[in-house]
């Protein structure tokens, strides 16, 4: 995937909720509210999912480009997408 539509991905789902996966095989879900070319991502209400009913709250965080493995945009903003929106 190139850096362009990735970031185009990223300009769609601000303000959206993101699940971000990293290097160390954490997964962080919170919401979209800023990103820059190198894919570091400011998440707010962020939590660090650690299992299906377990998670910690962390709040406001920049998360580094260098340590994403995978972006997921939530579901509501992948259907405003397909619907045109």
């Amino acid at each position: 995937m190139s850096t362009d539509i990735s970031l185009k991905m990223l300009a769609r789902s601000l303000g959206g909720t993101v699940l971000v996966k990293l290097r160390n095989g954490r997964a962080i879900r919170g919401q979209l509210k800023g990103y820059d070319q190198h894919m570091n991502l400011v998440l707010e209400g962020a939590e660090e999912i650690r299992g299906e009913n377990n998670s910690v709250k962390l709040g406001l965080i920049v998360v580094r480009g260098d340590n994403i493995v995978m972006i997921s945009p939530s579901q509501i903003k992948q259907e405003e997408e397909v619907s045109g929106a």
